[in-house]
């Protein structure tokens, strides 16, 4: 797609300066960060080009004819961001030459637009007449679809407004390619993070002052019981002076440009007496262009070797093709309990336990209780999401579809 050089004349030619066109650039690349912010600038849009409607469909992958729209004007409601229901297959503007400005003029005459049957089901109803749009292309071979409508009583697009909205098209291309590289980053950070958490690994990730940014639930879990780990004003803070001035070295070593960049590792003592916690400091590699204050400067690991395993119960019966009885007895196993303890916590006979540990034994190839420990604690099933109890669903709260994930994914 060819930029389109938009010059003081012909910005002026439709009441457009040059500062508030940078203006509406900017909206455009804002929206990258959010659907609703990219609504922000199609209201700009519905201003500028005097439209009633303005809308940007996205198509939901493997769902032809539903797509996220991102619709602004006179059937606005409170959600700018909803699903729905786009029947691409009806329209008469579909495989439009992409990343090219077209009106219904180009299209089709105005006796044939008003007998259309698509203009008497979805336009007409909403006074929508006149229509200027673009299909635009994106890097993975996506499509935007830019819908910019008027009604009857208003006047058709000009060759101005077409060379206006043409040379929009490569500022919304790039913010959805924005949009897709911030998107697919964040989904693979929070997979990552969920993994870490599974494992049983406590984060924290600081800023450069040392302020806490980010905190997993497991970390929220351990530094909640004060046992040798906790937060104070926002900073993370050993229980014991002499632990504490080692942690808060290896916090400052983090930050410092000169130090070695390798993790360091300490062990925390807890009051409880329990066994200690393994804690490690780790800087965050900078690739910032400019220097910027409250950014991710360290990564703090803290691992309790007497917390239980996270396994989940699927994962491992299928892993090792064992029984639910099988797989409720391994996983008590590898959360350190002895075979009479586990009997006992599962409600079961001795010597029931001691038939499935054979069968277990047998499946799993292991010979000793102390490999089987190994190889559970060693494997995959960690990786799978553990099913949670009555009361930990019971605090978990089902947040609302997050149409941003999907909102420039195009199939």
């Amino acid at each position: 797609m060819h930029n389109v050089l938009l010059t003081p004349e012909a910005l002026a030619s439709v009441g457009l300066d040059l500062a508030r066109y940078n203006e509406l650039v900017g909206e455009v690349y804002d929206g990258a960060l959010e659907p609703k912010r990219m609504a922000l600038a199609l209201k700009s849009f519905l201003k500028l080009f005097d439209a009633n409607l303005v809308t940007l469909i996205l198509r939901v992958p493997d769902q032809p004819d539903t797509g996220v729209m991102i619709i602004v004007g006179d059937f606005e409601t409170a959600e700018n961001v909803r699903y729905m229901t786009y029947p691409q297959t009806n329209t008469p503007f579909a495989n439009q030459p992409l990343d090219h400005v077209f009106t219904v003029d180009d299209i089709m005459s105005s006796a044939e637009w008003e007998h259309n049957v698509y203009f008497k089901m979805f336009c007409g109803p909403h006074d929508v007449y006149h229509l200027m749009g673009a299909d635009i292309s994106t890097p993975d071979g996506g499509k935007l679809r830019l819908r910019i409508t008027r009604p009857k009583r208003a006047a058709n697009f000009s060759a101005s407004d077409r060379a206006l909205c043409t040379g929009l098209l490569p500022h919304l291309r790039r913010a959805s390619q924005l949009h897709n590289l911030l998107d697919r980053s964040e989904s693979l950070s929070e997979l990552y993070s969920q993994a870490i958490s599974r494992l049983s690994v406590a984060t924290l990730v600081l800023d450069e002052s040392g302020s806490v940014l980010q905190i997993n639930p497991v970390a929220e879990e351990i530094l909640a019981r004060s046992d040798g780990l906790k937060l104070v004003g926002g900073r993370l803070e050993a229980t014991y002076p002499s632990d504490n001035r080692e942690l808060q070295r290896l916090i400052r070593s983090a930050f410092d440009p000169d130090a070695p960049k390798s993790a360091e590792a300490m062990s925390v003592t807890r009051p409880s007496g329990l066994v200690n916690l393994g804690v490690v400091v780790e800087s965050i590699p900078s690739l910032d262009w400019a220097e910027e204050k409250g950014q991710p400067a360290a990564l703090v690991y803290i691992r309790d070797a007497s917390s239980k395993s996270l396994a989940s119960e699927v994962v491992t019966k299928q892993l090792f093709n064992l029984t639910k009885a099988e797989t409720a007895l391994a996983m008590e196993l590898a959360n350190g309990l002895s075979l009479e303890e586990a009997a006992e916590a599962l409600n079961i006979r001795r010597n029931t336990a001691r038939a499935h540990l054979r069968s277990i034994f047998s499946k799993t190839g292991v010979r000793r209780q102390t490999e089987l420990v190994r190889i559970m604690l060693n494997s995959v099933v960690a990786l799978g999401k553990p099913r949670l109890t009555l009361k930990a669903a019971d605090k978990v709260r089902v947040p609302p579809p997050q149409l941003a994930v999907s909102m420039y994914r195009q199939a």
